[in-house]
């Protein structure tokens, strides 16, 4: 898939659909020690039957629910794997604001925006990112129908399983391009979230 834009399109596993604007440089650190993580980080993409399509990332990490959860929904936590920038107030109609110019201040050009939903303490964290200009048209396109969903579940002591859902793309072979894409993107800032938080 070409993308046109001086910047790559990744999705967070929170982010996962948190849309993160990532460039080059950024891109290729995050998938740094991907093939160590292994078997612990699973990907598809799945077809609905009113034709859209669903990411589906699943991550298993040797770590308590609740230092998972404050990885993804606190700033401190947030900047220990996924962005040298965040700011996050973790609440219903809160917003989780990321920059990946570790210069960069929250509110400069190029800050990512996302809103929490819904979310329910160490369980389940629903957002949805706000346009932004370095969107590929594509994306900007569906914007209001896509939502990501991460499901935080203990599996057994010291063991979660996360599951992120990214919601509401439509099914054609730019958007398949695309999230094959995020697919590779995600597996390297998994990997950095397994290496944080175990």
């Amino acid at each position: 898939m070409k993308i046109k834009h001086k910047q790559v399109i990744g999705v967070l596993a929170m982010l996962s659909i948190a849309v993160v604007v990532l460039s080059k440089s950024a891109a290729e650190a995050a998938n740094e020690g991907a093939a160590d993580a292994g078997q612990a980080i699973s990907s598809k993409i799945e077809v609905t039957k009113a034709g859209e399509l669903i990411l589906v990332e699943t991550v298993i990490i040797a770590a308590p629910v609740a230092k998972v959860w404050d990885a993804y929904t606190t700033s401190s936590g947030y900047t220990a794997w996924a962005a040298p920038v965040a700011e996050i107030d973790c609440r219903v109609g809160g917003l989780m604001r990321t920059h990946y110019d570790p210069k960069a201040k929250i509110g400069d050009p190029q800050t990512i925006t996302s809103r929490i939903v819904n979310y329910v303490p160490q369980k389940m964290l629903t957002l949805k990112a706000d346009v932004s200009e370095n969107w590929p048209e594509i994306l900007k396109s569906q914007a209001e129908h896509l939502y990501n969903v991460i499901l935080f579940e203990e599996v057994a002591k010291n063991k979660t399983r996360i599951v992120s859902y990214g919601l509401g793309y439509r099914d054609n072979k730019e958007m398949r391009g695309m999230l094959d894409f995020f697919v590779e993107a995600n597996k390297g800032l998994y990997a950095k979230l397994i290496k944080a938080v175990e």
